[in-house]
């Protein structure tokens, strides 16, 4: 009987560690992470009050913002960090960046240009805009 009870346990520490051996660690994938700088080329500086809305977007859809950022600012270039759940970034979605300055609500800077981020193999982008008129 005790020779039945040790082979029961043997067999049990074995299969256990038979199944234990068989698991694979799955590692999250790394999240998609977009970045740069938002900024204007005219030698201005901005009034006090400013603030920036910066968006990820999918310029086939309109409307569809994917992530976005709004902050007070106080000068340009504004840097941005974008960081994704890379499960949220889809095949064929053409991505971008678009920004805009506001000035109590009013717009005095956006972008007018695609700046196109992700499905372009690129990750890092400088968004110019240019004065609203």
């Amino acid at each position: 009987m005790l020779i039945i009870k040790k082979g029961i346990q043997f067999a049990v520490v074995t299969l256990i560690a038979i199944m234990l051996n068989g698991c694979v660690t799955i590692e999250p994938e790394k999240p998609v992470i977009v970045n740069g700088y938002a900024g204007y080329i005219e030698k201005i500086a901005l009034p006090q009050g400013c603030k920036i809305n910066i968006a990820l977007i999918d310029f086939n859809t309109p409307g569809a913002i994917i992530s976005q950022k709004n902050f007070d600012i106080a000068r340009a270039p504004v840097p941005f960090k974008f960081t994704l759940p890379a499960e949220l970034v889809k095949s064929g979605v053409d991505y971008g960046v678009v920004a805009m300055i506001t000035y109590q609500g009013n717009a005095i800077f956006q972008t007018y240009d695609k700046f196109r981020v992700i499905s372009n193999g690129q990750f890092t982008t400088q968004v110019l805009m240019k004065r609203v008129k």
